[in-house]
């Protein structure tokens, strides 16, 4: 009597939320009992202990049940027109619905001994993706490893090798591979060729979770798939700290270990500190080697048993436990549920900032960092929870991002040289393209690097850029001040191709999505096409409504998303926008190369519209851009480069730390 069910899932999961309302509609559920008892549905997405908190509970609000009677529970009930229950969006061979009942009333659970579980395969090939070397000398032999991918950007299939590749000619080269079996065609990263052996550009996504604590397949699915299926050549695993017992970090331990090999395949032990923004907020921990130990931000889930060593009640306690730790200690701010807070910074632990990962992009780390006066390095990662190192699309929950990279530039791919590059900032941060980067100061100094103005008059920046796709823009940058844009195309190059971007966050912390649905109007011009940028998830897409009308389902937490209009006329009417953030109407031919930006409040939340070149443009530029003294300002003046493809990836350079006095 008045008992109830719980039927609860995964936080990572991002299945189609049940309702129980609209019998047509998608994910409608319903619930009956075999004695005739009614019954009670509703949906939580945070009513049970994490990380099993999606919650179905059904309740008995009359009647009774006794040994025998049933329930039964639909969850996409199809027989009144619905289409069903949408899957949760990634693999996973274990897919488990745990029920916990309250048989005595009294809001106390036990959970059953056995629970529903099934397999979540990836649905039908969609695109194909290969990678190779970002860096070979020529007539070096090198691999291309491929894999198929679903529209959720789940592998289809195992990945597959194009073994012992060369090439002779010194420059850029982007490799074409099909598959026979999808008929499916693709194009290589870029690939810069050189007469001698270059500086290794080794590629990682440290950061990330199993189903050991909050994400999803266990930790040593999640390497393997690292290795196998998200082509990394460096890669740690973040488990909250208040969910690793000590008899979990001597598993994690014994995972990092038994995958490194070097020369082929990077890890790095690790956890996350998990305090709450008011006590510090997010920071990543690794160790260089086997031998550290876990300094929780508090013992929430575990049992004092089951962690014996102290905790960090505050960052500045972390500080302290961890400054003089053997192996050696590195840590990295991010911003994930919770946000690290830089105002608390240790120089000496923490050389690198988190500024984009599936939760959105930061650039107001940065921000904040360059206010303060520190000396970072840039980074990216995923922070991904659905099992996928290196490949991490956002999928259908709050994720609003694709994963970032982190490309390390190193002269050897083991534990030693790798840590030494994040130490002194020998890394830039991406999107998750494996967009080439290469930036250096007076033609020999690596970015990361602290050099004093002394004497010198002027200082030469040399950049080049390798793009996935068009470039669109390069911004030399002293910490948030632009001081050049760099763009490889004039006013007079632009066409009848427009691009509206929205971009931003709410807030800092939780709550940030930012909702942009919305339409958008043609008055004496047409549309001829339009091309997605960042519409990661499936479900939220853009239809045309007619030759002059489209309309969008879009959000952003942090990142950018947006279209590329093809018009009938190139400089002709009007453009009207109407969406949740903003309304706007502009004349197309005042439209140039920077457009039109509106603030829409919250955290960086803008609109934008401008014009563009035609499509297929450069990919690949290098220049030099001279800093004459003048332009410095006292004290440390942080230079580095931000890159913008057309497709909406994005890339950050370290920055060089010139010191003038």
């Amino acid at each position: 009597d008045t008992g109830s069910l719980k039927i609860v899932m995964r936080y990572a999961t991002d299945c189609g939320i049940p309702q129980f309302e609209d019998p047509v509609a998608p994910n409608y559920a319903t619930a009956v009992a075999s004695n005739g008892a009614r019954l009670q549905l509703r949906y939580d997405v945070k009513d049970n202990v994490r990380p099993w908190g999606r919650t179905i509970h059904l309740k008995v609000l009359q009647g009774f049940l006794r040994s025998g009677d049933t329930i039964r529970l639909v969850l996409g009930d199809i027989s009144h027109g619905s289409p069903g229950w949408r899957m949760q969006t990634f693999v996973e061979p274990t897919f488990e619905l745990r029920v916990l009942v309250d048989r005595y009333a009294t809001y106390e659970y036990e959970q059953l001994p056995k629970s529903p579980e099934f397999r979540v395969k990836p649905g039908l090939p969609d695109r194909l993706v290969a990678v190779a070397p970002s860096a070979v000398a020529t007539n070096q032999p090198f691999d291309i490893r491929y894999r198929v991918e679903d529209a959720w950007g789940n592998p289809v299939g195992r990945p597959k090798t194009v073994r012992n590749r060369r090439l002779s000619e010194i420059g850029i080269h982007r490799l074409n591979v099909s598959d026979r079996k999808t008929g499916l065609t693709t194009e290589t990263n870029p690939i810069v060729v050189t007469a001698e052996p270059p500086r290794g550009r080794y590629w990682a996504d440290i950061h990330g979770q199993s189903e050991e604590t909050i994400g999803t397949n266990s930790i040593e699915e999640y390497f393997t798939f690292a290795r196998d299926y998200g082509f990394l050549d460096i890669t740690g695993h973040q488990g909250n700290d208040f969910q690793i017992t000590d008899e979990f970090w001597k598993r994690i331990e014994r995972t990092t270990r038994s995958y490194y090999k070097p020369g082929h395949f990077v890890t790095f032990p690790g956890w996350e500190w998990s305090g709450n923004t008011g006590l510090g907020g997010d920071r990543n921990v690794f160790f260089q080697s086997e031998g550290g130990w876990v300094s929780r931000s508090s013992r929430a889930l575990v049992t004092p048993e089951e962690s014996v060593d102290r905790c960090s009640d505050s960052v500045e306690d972390l500080f302290r436990n961890l400054s003089n730790s053997k192996p050696d200690a590195m840590l990295i701010p991010h911003v994930g549920g919770r946000y690290a807070d830089l105002a608390r910074h240790d120089a000496d632990l923490e050389p690198v900032v988190e500024v984009h990962s599936a939760w959105g992009t930061f650039e107001w780390m940065l921000e904040d960092a360059f206010r303060l006066g520190y000396r970072i390095g840039i980074v990216a990662n995923s922070d991904g929870h659905k099992g996928r190192p290196g490949a991490s699309a956002p999928g259908a929950s709050s994720f609003g991002s694709y994963g970032g990279l982190t490309c390390v530039l190193a002269e050897k791919l083991d534990r030693k040289h790798i840590w030494q590059a994040y130490r002194e900032r020998r890394v830039y941060g991406t999107t998750g393209a494996r967009i080439g980067l290469d930036v250096r100061l007076n033609d020999d100094i690596d970015m990361g690097s602290i050099v004093d103005c002394g004497d010198d008059s002027t200082w030469n920046l040399s950049v080049c850029v390798n793009g996935t796709a068009p470039i669109e823009r390069i911004e030399i940058r002293n910490a948030m001040r632009v001081l050049k844009t760099i763009r490889p195309y004039g006013a007079d190059d632009l066409t009848n191709r427009l691009k509206l971007l929205w971009e931003g966050a709410e807030v800092r912390g939780r709550g940030r999505q930012v909702v942009w649905d919305g339409r958008l109007k043609l008055f004496r011009n047409g549309l001829q096409g339009f091309t997605k940028v960042n519409f990661h998830n499936v479900e939220k897409t853009c239809r045309q409504h007619n030759r002059r009308e489209l309309r969008w389902e879009s959000i952003t937490t942090g990142g950018i998303a947006g279209l590329i209009l093809d018009l009938s006329h190139a400089a002709k009417g009007q453009l009207e926008v109407e969406c949740l953030q903003k309304k706007f109407r502009v004349d197309i031919e005042r439209l140039g190369i920077s457009g039109r930006t509106y603030s829409c409040g919250g955290l960086g939340k803008r609109i934008s519209v401008y014009r563009l070149p035609p499509a297929g443009g450069v990919r690949d530029i290098d220049f030099q851009y001279s800093i004459r003294r003048s332009q410095l300002n006292s004290g440390d003046n942080p230079l580095y480069v931000k890159v913008v493809q057309e497709d909406g990836h994005m890339a950050w350079s370290s920055p060089f730390y010139i010191v003038n006095h």
